[in-house]
């Protein structure tokens, strides 16, 4: 190469038209640093009023299970029990000899109620998310029409249904409406979480020969599994909450009562048995508690899904 075009390639790369533009470096502090001190305090006591209010109830509750029964009236009233005793937890097993039963019997419908959601929804939602068939928006409207109405609102309807059906005094008294109004809000939460799963996954498993229903239990329940979790922990909740005017209505046998139900045992005509129906609550709540605390991962990771573009 000569000196003549040695020197014009140097200077051609030494020209502005060549040279590469500066990239602007990202500051590597952390976003919550870069708030003033007052910013800080503001937003971290926002966050302690919210859960004070949250959380008051529970802690209030609690505390008062702690407490013998002559201390919860009197003057001038303590947050902190005087004297801690748990004679409370105890002697409920006594004043409500069914209780057991009861929480049993909670536990037992919600369970049945969520093993019929999920197996009536995961197809649904699979439908309502792949389908563009005529009046699909037509009954997803009439899905939210259906969770605008109260239970109490059907309850006469109900009742004359359920002893058409043969079903008073029985599980299914309870399980049938309570299935019935978790449903509609199930396949769309369901379905939102189906919309995500890219449709080319379904393509390639038609191309290699798998049917709807193949593609549906080998490549979409599998990728679907963080949001079917949370459909089924919602569904456990819900049904394990809206038992007490399903089987105040369509029950009077103690043998298929539910917990809250069972509460009312703690409400006597002279007093109210306060401590031990606060015990009784926290204890009925165990099972919702241990279903969350075991399935915690997927419900984070369901209730996370898709808000991180990939």
């Amino acid at each position: 190469m000569t000196d003549v075009a040695r020197s014009t390639e140097i200077a051609a790369a030494d020209s502005p038209a060549t040279v590469k533009p500066k990239t602007k470096v990202r500051s590597a502090k952390p976003m919550i640093d870069r708030y003033k001190w007052y910013e800080i305090a503001a937003l971290y006591a926002g966050i302690a009023v919210f859960l004070f209010f949250v959380l008051a109830p529970f802690i209030e509750g609690f505390l008062v299970s702690l407490k013998p029964l002559a201390q919860l009236f009197s003057r001038p009233y303590s947050f902190i029990p005087r004297v801690w005793s748990f004679e409370a937890y105890v002697s409920m097993w006594t004043s409500v000899p069914a209780l057991g039963l009861h929480i049993f019997n909670s536990f037992f419908i919600s369970s049945v109620v969520t093993l019929i959601v999920i197996a009536v929804v995961v197809p649904a939602a699979y439908a309502f998310a792949r389908f563009n068939f005529t009046g699909a928006g037509l009954l997803l409207a009439g899905f939210l029409a259906v969770n605008m109405f109260s239970g109490a609102v059907l309850l006469i309807p109900l009742f004359r249904l359920m002893r058409a059906m043969g079903l008073l005094n029985t599980y299914w008294a309870m399980i049938v409406p309570g299935a019935a109004f978790l449903i509609p809000s199930s396949i769309w939460l369901l379905r939102t979480y189906m919309l995500r799963i890219p449709r080319e996954l379904d393509e390639a498993a038609w191309v290699d020969g798998a049917s709807r229903l193949y593609t549906l239990r080998r490549v979409i329940l599998p990728l679907a599994m963080p949001g079917i979790v949370v459909v089924a922990i919602m569904t456990f909740i819900g049904a394990y909450a809206q038992q007490f005017i399903f089987a105040l209505t369509f029950n009077s046998k103690t043998e298929f009562m539910p917990l809250p139900i069972g509460l009312f045992a703690f409400f006597g005509k002279q007093e109210v048995i306060w401590n031990e129906l606060m015990a009784a609550s926290f204890v009925g709540i165990l099972p919702v508690m241990i279903v969350i605390v075991f399935l915690q991962r997927y419900l984070v990771a369901g209730l996370t899904a898709g808000a991180v573009k990939q």
